[in-house]
């Protein structure tokens, strides 16, 4: 079945709230060389976005200036040299873009088939998270079966994935969320220990849990003045790898202490990682974490859906914080 001409797709009219997000129609993109053109059923909610939204994260050239950077669909049409997907294959993908329309382009490369048990809405909510947390914790951060790891911002999405895989993968967990049924949320997921920052101090907790060791691996979307409690809360030979910096860009730390504990503090951001890179994230995602999904063993956390035309609605309830787990937009 052919793609029609025109789409429907949530554009970013101005820099701004969760009001310029506005249904418009235009024209339905054309699948390019390795390319795949998917019919969207439903596209993740991400915090990039918002700071895509905002106008602080803009798309890198030549791809779609529309929001969205996960989806789950059917392939309408291939593009030259495909050779892996066919029309009427069902697939997730991470996209650099895009992903708020009725029609959608991703790579051949960063599309996975659907994992199994999960339902084209919830398949919508995994590559972002998935991709992020697979290279981050696992290849960045080295998680080892034994190690200990804390992920900031728990009952998030990235927090929920990044539990639920370092569990599997034999690590224990402390996870920091900001109430008492976030933090229920990250142990029922498989947290050793939660811990509530807005009562506790999570360095205190991380050393008590560990007996005086410290953590193995953090990971970080807070930055601030945590970049520093991370370092006192790490192991020797520790690693604290950054993916956002909701709580500011600029960090004092103490440098002495990094050296003496041997601390490797890194990080990365996704979106503008080349084709083959991220290519390379699925393949690993495809053999070591998709047969976790056939074996129950990982299972994804949905807060909410909302409808395409209520994108504003969904941006909102992400930025209210409220949320334990996903927001997905549905077709």
């Amino acid at each position: 079945m052919a793609a029609p001409e025109t789409m429907t797709a949530i554009a970013i009219t101005t820099p701004g709230g969760p009001e310029v997000l506005q249904p418009s129609s235009m024209p339905t993109p054309k699948a390019g060389d390795g390319q795949i053109l998917v019919k969207v059923a439903a596209a993740g909610v991400n915090r990039p976005d918002v700071q895509q939204r905002i106008g602080a994260y803009p798309p890198p050239p030549g791809h779609s200036k529309l929001p969205g950077l996960e989806i789950s669909g059917e392939v309408a049409e291939v593009g030259g040299g495909v050779t892996r997907w066919k029309a009427g294959d069902k697939v997730c993908a991470l996209v650099n873009g895009g992903g708020y329309a009725q029609y959608c382009i991703a790579e051949e490369t960063s599309a996975l088939p659907i994992p199994a048990g999960l339902d084209m809405v919830q398949a919508g909510a995994v590559p972002e998270t998935f991709f992020t947390v697979w290279n981050n914790v696992f290849e960045r951060g080295g998680l080892k079966s034994g190690e200990w790891f804390l992920v900031h911002g728990g009952s998030s999405g990235i927090g929920t994935t990044a539990i639920q895989l370092a569990k599997a993968f034999g690590a224990k967990v402390l996870a920091t969320a900001g109430s008492a049924d976030k933090c229920q949320a990250c142990v029922d997921l498989g947290a050793d220990r939660a811990i509530n920052y807005k009562t506790e101090d999570f360095v205190a907790v991380a050393k008590e849990a560990t007996g005086g060791k410290g953590i193995n691996v953090i990971l970080d979307m807070v930055g601030g003045d945590y970049t520093d409690k991370n370092i006192i809360a790490a192991a020797e030979d520790g690693r604290i790898v950054q993916i956002a910096s909701l709580g500011g860009a600029d960090v004092k730390i103490n440098v002495s202490r990094l050296m003496v504990k041997r601390v490797t503090l890194t990080g990365s951001t996704l979106r503008p990682r080349t084709r083959e890179v991220k290519a390379g994230f699925a393949r690993a995602l495809e053999s070591k974490v998709w047969p976790l999904f056939a074996q129950g063993k990982l299972k994804v956390v949905m807060d909410s859906t909302f409808p395409m035309a209520q994108a504003a609605e969904a941006h909102r309830r992400l930025e209210s914080s409220q949320h334990i787990g996903k927001i997905v937009l549905t077709m």
